[in-house]
């Protein structure tokens, strides 16, 4: 009787990288449990688990995390207003700790020593499982991942593997690149479009329409937020509301996808060091992103605002790097929520043709003085005193411009 080396959780997909491995680590001994997520991904997840335990898994966990995504991940990176090298919105990045999370705890729970998942040694991904995967169960080990690996980048092992062991395969050939989905987003890369200056064909995208293609009427929506969060999501016309964060997030991506909002192309910098193209589609983040952006300033200091935008981009970088899990990004997110204590109000927008457009806010925490900043009144501030607010700041100016008059008039 062959004993067996051990019990790996396999991040499993129900796809052709994760079968692969999972027939691989059954053949070297290992028990295996199969654990899929469902983070808002169009799958039959009925379909995986049988696939899945037909393929020798010992047992299959298929767990709905698309509310824990929502709140506990999407809604801290909304208040954060989160977007890596200025453009994207991380939808993978964030999805990578709530899975990873909960593989450790099955891990835990079922004792299993290992882990193991599809992810390309080329990539974020698989270091963004693997941090999470040390930083909540220090003892686990995920070195048979690179042992995995000659499945995934050896050809030949693949189309053994496959036939050797009835992997079905998908009966419509796949389109020519990558493509990741969940609940905040498509991405889609490789194949086709690692060429940079190749444009990503018409039919790639699947959550959001084509601009030109869109309603040639807005949708208007009123989005409330409390302590930095939406708490209700109404369409004005329509006169409905949702106030669930999971029924709004969803609600906002079928708005902003029938009207082509959120689509962006990017070259962007991995954390180990190459530069890589993709495509994304993020529509109910992107609408979110833009209202956030707006009661925040309407709501928050100016200096404390400076700070936080900073605090942002440094939280950005550790979320797209697998730092989600890590002294650093704890301390960012009780800083970040603490400046979100006076965010809070309403904001109107239009989403239209591709855009957001920002209609109007409301906040009974607003900085925001009518009467000071009115351009009819004096209100309590006297306009001589800027004169003097101006000559101070001028001292600087003035005396570099002495310095350069000097230097180049000898």
């Amino acid at each position: 009787v062959n004993m067996s080396k051990g019990t790996v959780v396999l991040a499993y997909s129900g796809g052709l990288d994760t079968s692969c491995i999972l027939v691989w680590l059954k053949e070297q001994g290992y028990d295996v449990i199969a654990f899929l997520a469902n983070i808002g991904q169009d799958e039959d997840f009925d379909s995986a688990r049988k696939k899945a335990e037909n393929l020798g898994a010992k047992k299959v966990f298929i767990e709905d995390l698309r509310s824990e995504f929502v709140e506990h991940f999407i809604l801290p990176a909304v208040q954060a207003n989160a977007v890596y090298e200025d453009r994207y919105l991380l939808g993978t990045a964030l999805a990578r700790p709530c899975i990873a999370r909960r593989l450790v705890q099955i891990a835990q729970k079922e004792q299993a020593e290992f882990i193991s998942h599809g992810a390309t040694g080329k990539g974020n991904d698989q270091i963004r499982f693997e941090l999470t995967s040390y930083a909540l169960y220090s003892d686990v080990k995920v070195s048979l991942v690179e042992k995995a690996k000659p499945v995934l980048f050896n050809s030949c092992l693949t189309v053994l593997t496959v036939s050797k062991n009835d992997i079905p395969l998908p009966i419509t050939p796949k389109a020519p690149w990558s493509m990741d989905a969940n609940l905040m987003h498509i991405s889609y890369e490789s194949g086709v479009l690692e060429d940079p200056k190749c444009s990503a064909p018409t039919d790639l995208y699947l959550m959001t329409k084509n601009p030109d293609e869109a309603p040639n009427v807005p949708d208007v929506l009123e989005i409330e937020f409390k302590n930095g969060v939406p708490i209700k999501v109404t369409n004005v016309k329509a006169g409905s509301s949702k106030d669930k964060p999971l029924e709004m997030f969803m609600y906002l991506n079928e708005i902003g996808g029938k009207h082509g909002v959120g689509r962006i192309d990017i070259v962007e910098n991995r954390f180990i060091g190459m530069k890589s193209r993709g495509i994304y589609e993020t529509p109910g983040g992107t609408i979110l992103l833009q209202a956030h952006l707006d009661i925040e300033t309407f709501t928050m200091d100016k200096e404390v605002r400076r700070i936080k935008q900073g605090l942002g981009i440094k939280f950005s970088e550790l979320v797209y790097n697998g730092f989600w899990y890590s002294p650093e990004c704890d301390f960012l997110l009780h800083c970040i929520n603490k400046s979100q204590e006076n965010v809070e109000g309403k904001v109107q927008l239009s989403v239209y043709k591709g855009q957001v457009y920002i209609l109007g806010r409301e906040s009974p925490k607003s900085l925001y003085n009518e009467d000071l900043v009115s351009m009819d009144k004096q209100g309590d501030y006297d306009p001589c005193d800027a004169s003097g607010f101006i000559r101070v700041n001028a001292v600087r100016l003035q005396q570099k411009h002495r310095k350069w008059h000097k230097k180049y008039t000898k």
